[in-house]
């Protein structure tokens, strides 16, 4: 290789090495928690909507989402069923509903007639309608992942955000003050509780009883450690015993239940494993192991050949 090749190849190296080292570097630096943290104390300083924060407890009328709503064929108690369950998942609004609805209905429709138009009837009807009925209960089974996965989220979160309440309630803040700062804290390391909280501090602020938030908290949310929470709460408002007390020794419990979760799926994994190293890791290996005897011994007693 000549010297200039060379001088150009390492030129071009070194040209595509310092761009991919200043977007790494400036995406990890904008990605950064220190910096999101930043941006979101400036936004709020200067009186702007921090995205995911509700600003309100229900929503004004909205034309389109109005005229959407006429093609929905569910009535007022399974939309508001519906919305429970996709305020689960992290979906509160109503719009979320009517567009949940409206998926169920338009995406099996697309789905059928795409395949009968690539197939045709005569062929693809059947599968038509099997893909159309898979179609329309794809949009449950995401709504339910997302479901299990917020649950997690939330249940692994607790812990954490209990001892955030146990050191704002014993340095002197109020239990709605403390819930406030929580939300405030844990924005960034567990997005859905924080969420979660700030929808408590909104529906006290707005009038309603702290205890009622609470148990709508438990409702929303459908956590098995919440409902415990939201239990102890309870009493403790009721009978006047020591809240910081409680908070802790309910954290203690919650990381328990943390670490215990945590080691059953740890022991699970040796099992899960037996599946994958039998169906795609021991046949490879072997046909390494045994392919080349297998071969020996058919040209050995079949071809007459050593």
């Amino acid at each position: 290789m000549s010297p200039q090749l060379a001088f150009a190849v390492m030129s071009v190296f070194v040209m595509f090495a310092t761009v991919a080292g200043t977007v790494t570097w400036w995406w990890l630096a904008k990605a950064a928690p220190e910096s999101r943290r930043i941006r979101t104390i400036g936004a709020s300083a200067s009186g702007l909507v921090v995205e995911g924060t509700p600003q309100q407890l229900s929503e004004g009328p909205d034309p389109t989402l109005a005229r959407l709503s006429k093609f929905v064929p569910r009535s007022p108690q399974e939309m508001s069923r519906l919305q429970r369950r996709l305020a689960r998942a992290g979906y509160p609004r109503y719009s979320s509903a009517v567009y949940f609805s409206l998926a169920q209905l338009i995406l099996p429709a697309i789905v059928f007639l795409l395949i009968l138009a690539v197939v045709g009837f005569a062929n693809g009807f059947l599968p038509a309608l099997l893909a159309g009925g898979f179609a329309y209960v794809l949009p449950g089974f995401y709504i339910g992942r997302k479901t299990t996965q917020r649950k997690k989220a939330i249940s692994n979160g607790l812990p954490d955000a209990l001892d955030l309440l146990t050191v704002c309630v014993e340095a002197g803040s109020g239990l709605d003050q403390a819930i406030a700062k929580a939300a405030d804290e844990l924005r960034i390391a567990h997005p859905p509780l924080a969420d979660e909280l700030r929808f408590i501090v909104t529906e006290t602020r707005a009038g309603k009883p702290r205890m009622e938030a609470f148990k709508n908290f438990a409702d929303r949310t459908g956590v098995e450690d919440v409902r415990s929470l939201v239990s102890m709460l309870v009493q403790t408002d009721r009978f006047g015993t020591s809240v910081g007390q409680a908070l802790r020794t309910h954290a203690e419990t919650s990381r328990t239940k943390r670490r215990q979760r945590a080691e059953e799926r740890a022991g699970k994994v040796a099992v899960k494993l037996v599946f994958p190293l039998v169906l795609c890791l021991f046949p490879a290996l072997y046909v390494v192991c045994f392919g080349p005897v297998v071969v020996a011994i058919y040209r050995a007693f079949f071809t007459g050949q050593y």
